[in-house]
């Protein structure tokens, strides 16, 4: 049962249940109220409850939470897929609901491993925004991983201690510059197929919107690599 203290809102942010996407959510989400406008901050009972927000709200932002099957925040790794499954087809359905409830025309804001957020948006005839947590060399460097240069950034580090590595747009990077998460050796492979799942639903917007954490003079080149997303 989806649960949210305040229906008015503005910006609905939502969030994947873990501690990396939370506070740069919840961050970005107190910068928002300070500029006047209402947050609703979104994401799993299990991540609300077991204290992940450590800062009291200010006002103007309130939370709705849902249940993702997990409530007590163990997900046992037989488990993992199903659930994603759960979190998809519930976070949907009470993203809808608490969308609906409103009177106010809202603007979703979500952070990545959230693809199906872009639909929800889409059948509401919403704008949305991928709330990038990373900076922009690091979105660039998955773009291209699944878009022709899987071959060139998954080798593992060890296979090419001295090797740069050129991307359009970038500068020169060395292995050690590249996420973890892409390697061939990373023990959690079964996120990749999340991270292009969240590149393709991107790249079926008419005006995808990426924020990056990040500010011009400190990654000129990343932000203008891909001129067909704005970054």
């Amino acid at each position: 049962m989806m649960k949210q203290q305040q229906q008015q809102s503005q910006f609905v942010i939502v969030t994947y249940p873990a501690q990396g996407h939370i506070n740069p959510a919840f961050q970005f989400a107190e910068r928002l109220v300070r500029l006047g406008v209402h947050v609703t901050f979104f994401t799993t009972i299990g991540a609300h409850s077991r204290g992940m927000i450590k800062s009291c709200p200010p006002n103007g932002l309130s939370f709705a939470t849902f249940s993702d099957g997990y409530d007590d925040g163990v997900v046992p790794m037989d488990d993992v897929e199903k659930q994603w499954d759960q979190l998809k087809r519930n976070g949907s359905k009470a993203l809808t609901d608490l969308i609906v409830s409103t009177a106010n025309k809202q603007c979703i804001v979500y952070t990545m491993l959230l693809p199906w957020v872009v639909d929800v948006a889409r059948e509401l005839h919403l704008p949305s925004a991928l709330l990038w947590i990373q900076p922009a060399m690091v979105f660039d460097i998955y773009y291209y991983y699944y878009n022709g240069f899987a071959d060139v950034i998954g080798k593992d580090s060890d296979d090419r201690p001295s090797c740069s590595i050129q991307l359009p747009g970038l500068p020169l990077l060395a292995a050690r510059d590249l996420p973890s998460f892409l390697l061939a050796s990373n023990p959690y492979a079964l996120l990749r197929p999340k991270f292009q799942a969240q590149l393709e639903a991107l790249e079926e917007e008419s005006n995808p919107r990426v924020l990056v954490n990040t500010f011009d003079a400190l990654e000129p080149e990343a932000l203008k690599a891909l001129g067909k997303l704005n970054l």
